[in-house]
């Protein structure tokens, strides 16, 4: 082979393999497509289960007063907005879950936070903690009426014991977990207190703090319908047991629609947390 062949074959030849030049453009694409067929997929489901409801309420194995018909069910709906009900109870409930994990928020993570960086302390608390992590809040019902009564106090006292106890725990573990490399590297730029809690701790539990706010914030939306259910005279929790002593399924359908939409919003504004600039490093880590 000369010379001449030689620099035909060096001009032709490409300095990257195939697998190389493909692999990052075809996961790109695959990404783009999830991404864009997500919601029209979500969609889809939930039209099939609406199509599937109507078709269970028109073969008549139940009885129309059991499993009430999409359009009676939207009905019913649009005539709680319009009288004002669901909305006075939307805004009760949400009272009652925003002071009962506020206050589990408030507390519970400066006590996880002084626990995980105080092993001593956490060796003589986390016993305790376990045990009423572990209790159902609905356990506390009895007492809650007791001590509180009837009304807004039962409610955030058992939401708060739902959370508390949570919180405490996931955050003193992602604090105990932080690589201790990033604590000896503070000390180098001279970072102690509170410039150490803010600047090192805080960002690196954001991940899974994040996480377990969204857990708990579902556990206490659970908890308020349950308790509102015993120990309340209104919210969506009464409305769910007033339309079952009723016999008024199209009314309890529709509280359980907008129970579960309300959990979601409540995820999702959550989950946006993850976007702020302070805490995307504790992700891309």
């Amino acid at each position: 082979m000369n010379s001449s062949s030689l620099n035909v074959i060096d001009k032709d030849a490409t300095p990257t393999s195939p697998l190389s030049a493909s692999s990052t453009p075809a996961s790109e694409r695959g990404a783009s497509a999830r991404g864009t067929l997500g919601p029209w997929l979500a969609v889809g489901v939930a039209l099939a289960a609406i199509v599937l409801w109507q078709a269970l309420s028109q073969s008549k194995i139940f009885p129309p007063s059991v499993v009430p018909a999409p359009a009676e069910v939207l009905q019913t709906l649009g005539e709680e907005f319009a009288s004002g009900r669901m909305l006075d109870d939307i805004i009760a409930s949400l009272f009652r879950v925003g002071v009962g994990f506020g206050l589990a928020v408030a507390l519970g993570v400066p006590a996880g936070l002084w626990l995980g960086l105080q092993p001593t302390a956490r060796a003589a608390f986390l016993p305790g903690i376990n045990f009423f992590r572990s209790l159902s809040p609905l356990a506390w019902i009895p007492f809650a009426i007791l001590w509180f009564g009837i009304g807004d106090k039962p409610a955030m006292f058992l939401i708060f014991m739902a959370c508390f106890f949570p919180l405490v725990l996931a955050t003193l573990s992602a604090v105990a977990n932080i690589p201790t490399v990033y604590f000896r590297v503070a000390q180098d730029f001279g970072l102690h207190g509170s410039a150490l809690l803010w600047e090192v701790t805080l960002p690196a539990i954001m991940p899974q703090l994040i996480t377990a706010l969204r857990v708990t914030a579902g556990l206490a939306w659970l908890v308020v319908v349950a308790a509102e259910m015993i120990a309340g005279r209104d919210g969506l929790g009464f409305l769910i047991w007033d339309a079952r002593n009723g016999l008024r399924m199209e009314l309890l359908v529709a509280g359980m629609i907008v129970i579960g939409a309300i959990g979601m919003l409540l995820d999702r504004v959550l989950l946006r947390l993850t976007d702020l600039p302070q805490v995307r490093w504790g992700y891309d880590r």
